[in-house]
């Protein structure tokens, strides 16, 4: 699949208030959230319920701990980076992000993150389920406060990512809870949280913030810098930024509900922008099925194929275990998804669901 390179086009993002659910303008709201899942893949919400000075502490915290952990390791890798493509080597396979990944589910790590470590290591690690990132060799927190503030946020965001979830299923005419129960597996679902800071670059021609991708799990919970843009999605073969806005949480659709939802969802290529000025804030929580989950269309949402269709093989969507996929995923991370699910396909075998 072509990626356009710089094409952008001006869209009416969608965004949701989430306290018309509550009134008489639910019907709307859920419309938009519909609209935005078939035809956008992401939307943004507001008044979600987590509160502005929870989201307030996550991002001091999170901007505190760049500063005094990453930002002067970043620095070396900047320059050497920035001098490799001056040279003339392909630097367009490097993302410039500082990175580090917070586990939340099945068992947290927050109580084992120690103190702020000044002994500070860039490492690469595969971590949680196939996510490559770079990281440290450790993950300090500069204080106690601050691993307690990221245990609230992460309850409070896993609560918000169940009940849009449970928004998704009443849309598609499921029973509430069947996309929870979809991606629960034998230990419940996956869930953390990865904090980036995408630094000042001088030179946003050479290198993105992060190459464009589609997210491999569930459904992903964004709290964004709202001062630095830099997020944008592809739709109808052009780049839209996806709008910075206060206190709000953006939502995207990964790999997994589009198969679960048959294609009637679906997960879109997204990327950041590097910028020359402002260091772009990024948290995302991926709450995503767990490793030995079986992710197939819901049978609801499959239609009776003809025999036509079956004899030219034309299920698009397979089965799978989650685990599997996030192997295959790990390899192919930056291309198209749709040779990710073929391979799924071909690879695929008598799979016990009960």
């Amino acid at each position: 699949m072509g990626i356009p390179a710089n094409a952008t086009a001006s869209f009416s993002f969608p965004v949701i208030n989430m306290e018309k659910l509550e009134t008489q303008e639910r019907g709307a709201a859920m419309g938009v959230i519909g609209d935005a899942c078939e035809n956008w893949g992401f939307f943004e919400l507001l008044n979600h319920g987590i509160s502005h000075e929870l989201l307030d502490e996550v991002e001091r915290a999170s901007k505190a701990h760049y500063a005094a952990c990453r930002e002067e390791q970043f620095k070396e890798f900047a320059a050497k980076t920035l001098e490799a493509g001056e040279k003339g080597a392909d630097v367009k396979d490097v993302d410039w992000e500082s990175t580090f990944f917070v586990r939340h589910l099945p068992a947290s790590n927050l109580a084992d993150l120690p103190d702020l470590d000044h002994h500070y290591r860039y490492t690469h690690l595969s971590d949680w389920n196939g996510i490559i990132f770079l990281a440290s060799d450790t993950l300090p927190f500069p204080c106690r406060r601050c691993r307690q503030v990221m245990k609230e946020f992460a309850a409070e965001i896993e609560k918000l990512a169940e009940k849009v979830l449970d928004l998704l299923c009443e849309n598609l005419g499921l029973e509430l809870g069947y996309l929870k129960q979809a991606f629960a597996g034998s230990w419940g679902p996956t869930f953390g949280t990865k904090v980036s800071s995408y630094p000042p670059c001088p030179r946003p021609d050479m290198v993105d913030g992060l190459r464009a991708h589609t997210d491999a799990g569930g459904v992903i919970m964004l709290f964004q810098d709202d001062q630095v843009s830099g997020l944008q999605l592809l739709k109808d073969g052009a780049w839209v930024d996806v709008p910075p806005m206060r206190h709000a949480i953006v939502v995207n659709i990964g790999d997994q509900l589009e198969v679960i939802t048959n294609g009637r969802y679906k997960s879109v290529m997204h990327r950041v922008l590097t910028r020359p000025d402002g260091n772009r804030m990024s948290i995302a929580s991926f709450y995503n099925p767990g490793a030995d989950a079986v992710i197939f269309p819901a049978t609801a949402l499959v239609e009776e194929p003809s025999e036509e269709a079956e004899r030219a093989g034309s299920a698009v969507y397979p089965r799978f275990v989650f685990e599997d996929y996030m192997n295959l995923y790990m390899r192919h991370k930056f291309e198209a998804k749709e040779p990710r699910f073929e391979a799924m396909k071909a690879d695929a075998a008598p799979i016990a669901t009960a």
